[in-house]
């Protein structure tokens, strides 16, 4: 079954905006500490706050052991034993969590500011979700993980305030973008490498145009001379440099372009298709969701960074993936997405 972590991390722009706090890095690998506070004053249980509200340690091991369990049934086990970068990945798992935990906390925050509730409806599907959640684990689960039902609606409906508000900030932004502005264009080209005075280079490139001009063809020119291996290549506007997507998006199926010159060297660029529809289609898609995510930050961003964040870094230090084979619980997303995911859009 394909798994979908809710709108937090739908996307890979959405993942990257896990791992910030109000415009920053990651409060919880030491990077940027400035933006943290680091107290003392936490009761036994606390594992941060950002403002007034505050992540318990409860909350923050149901949501990692979830994903834990998620990463251990498709990689298995082993893949903790995985270093890269000269950290963990448990350990890259553990901030990514703490990212999500802190995105939700801020975004119900700022759903205070803007009036942002659940409606009855939401909360009847909350207590469904929740007690469906509940009835799945076992009596050693419930136990090991502190859980009581009503927790579980709590986590929820923070959850699906989060969506709400992230939905609200983003139900204004136009989904409609023309096929101008998401073309992908397909080219073949031939790439002579030159510097500036390489007057040999600049000669063999309008040899190799006469040739294609003439009627050889232009692959097989291509192999026999370009300097870059590959020969067909398809981009978007902004993808390559200025003097070469001017030619690109004006040539017409089939046409030969003069000899241009880049910084790197010489090029002649023959249109294989003025308009890649698939790649265009999916270039669409993601220039919607980079839309939506500018303006998410724009908000998001400037009410996040004036909270004040204070991390229980005791705590922090001896939180550790749970290893114990009778935990095996990871669906608390799923069922989320099973009564709550679409609610919010919707609203």
């Amino acid at each position: 079954m394909k798994r979908k972590l809710s709108f937090l991390i739908k996307t890979p722009v959405m993942l990257g905006m896990l791992l910030m706090l109000g415009g920053c890095a990651m409060p919880f690998t030491g990077k940027n500490v400035d933006q943290v506070v680091l107290t003392t004053g936490f009761s036994a249980d606390e594992v941060f706050r950002i403002g007034t509200a505050v992540c318990s340690e409860d909350e923050y091991m149901l949501y990692l052991t979830n994903m834990q369990n998620q990463y251990e049934q498709v990689y298995g086990s082993e893949i903790w034993n995985v270093a890269s970068e000269n950290t963990t990945l448990e350990d890259k798992i553990k901030n990514m969590v703490g990212a999500q935990l802190a995105q939700i906390k801020t975004m119900n925050l700022l759903a205070k500011e803007n009036h942002v509730t659940v409606t009855d409806e939401e909360n009847r599907l909350i207590d469904t979700a929740a007690g469906e959640y509940y009835d799945s684990l076992s009596e050693h689960e419930i136990e090991a993980l502190h859980l009581t039902k009503e927790a579980v609606a709590g986590y929820y409906s923070e959850y699906l305030i989060a969506h709400k508000v992230y939905t609200d900030i983003i139900r204004d932004i136009n989904p409609e973008i023309s096929d101008d502005e998401a073309r992908t264009v397909t080219v073949d080209w031939i790439y002579i490498k030159s510097s500036s005075d390489d007057e040999q280079a600049r000669q063999s490139a309008y040899g190799i145009l006469a040739r294609v001009r003439g009627g050889e063809d232009f692959e097989t020119v291509a192999i026999e001379c370009s300097d870059d291996a590959i020969i067909t290549h398809s981009f978007c506007k902004g993808a390559e440099p200025a003097e070469i997507e001017k030619v690109a998006f004006d040539l017409a199926e089939g046409e030969i372009s003069d000899v241009i010159y880049s910084e790197d060297g010489y090029y002649i660029l023959k249109c294989v298709s003025m308009l890649n529809r698939e790649e265009t289609d999916s270039n669409k898609i993601k220039m919607i969701e980079q839309r939506k995510n500018e303006t998410f930050h724009e908000v998001y961003g400037s009410f996040a960074i004036a909270q004040v964040k204070q991390l229980n870094e005791k705590k922090w230090d001896e939180i550790t993936l749970i290893k114990d084979d009778q935990i095996q619980t990871s669906d608390f997303f799923d069922i989320y997405e099973k009564y709550l995911g679409e609610s919010a859009d919707q609203s």
